[in-house]
């Protein structure tokens, strides 16, 4: 299996699909990182920010075993600005590049614009006729961003919970290299609140821990 993550910024992909990758890894398969957006000086980020941002990156890079990460540096909280057809392009030469049979991507109906909007340019690059290899796709929930979306009839409806008993912890070892995202609970990204997440869809899938994902489109 090759196994794509793709988050709008740095840290989504350890709140949604961080014991999954865990779990992947163990089960040998490759897996991969696709950055959406990162921050830069020129947009307003202190450098110690900047530098303490890339830090994190290498350090969650080296914790999952990445085989793969592709960093595209669109400027976080800006997508909307960014014509359609050039996030469609960035994503999709990393698809090529990268052949997944698995991606994971963030929900439509997040409440931040940057996951709506990954969501769209994924769905696009992902078509059949443009990247063959993909056979499975699913959007994760990102805690502070899936639950408050407000627009009725249109939340995230979780069919596959996967197992992640045995992966919880390391997926908090990895949320604590994110130190600047995370807070005291009850925000949030805290570790009680994921794990109280994780306990949860367990409850709700015969595990004690699990991560749920709404599946889009399987072929088989």
């Amino acid at each position: 299996m090759i196994t794509l993550v793709v988050a709008p910024h740095p840290d989504d992909e350890v709140l949604g699909v961080g014991g999954t990758l865990l779990r992947r890894k163990q089960e040998g398969a490759t897996i991969g990182w696709l950055i959406m957006t990162n921050i830069n000086v020129e947009s307003g980020w202190h450098s110690e920010t900047v530098e303490q941002r890339k830090n994190e990156i290498a350090k969650i890079s080296e914790f999952f075993g990445f085989d793969s990460v592709f960093e595209l540096g669109f400027t976080t909280t800006q997508l909307d600005l960014v014509p359609m057809g050039d996030l469609v392009g960035a994503v999709s030469d990393a698809l090529r590049v990268f052949a997944p049979t698995e991606v994971f991507l963030p929900h439509s109906s997040d409440i931040h614009s940057d996951h709506r909007i990954t969501f769209e340019a994924v769905a696009s690059a992902a078509k059949w006729f443009r990247c063959p290899s993909i056979k499975r796709i699913l959007t994760y929930e990102t805690l502070s961003e899936t639950e408050f979306g407000l627009v009725s009839g249109q939340g995230f409806k979780p069919n596959v919970f996967l197992n992640i008993d045995g992966f919880l912890e390391g997926k908090l070892r990895a949320m604590d290299i994110y130190s600047s995202e995370a807070g005291l609970f009850p925000f949030p990204r805290s570790s009680e609140a994921i794990s109280a997440l994780a306990t949860f869809r367990g409850s709700s899938s015969g595990f004690k821990a699990a991560e749920a994902f709404e599946l889009l489109r399987e072929i088989g």
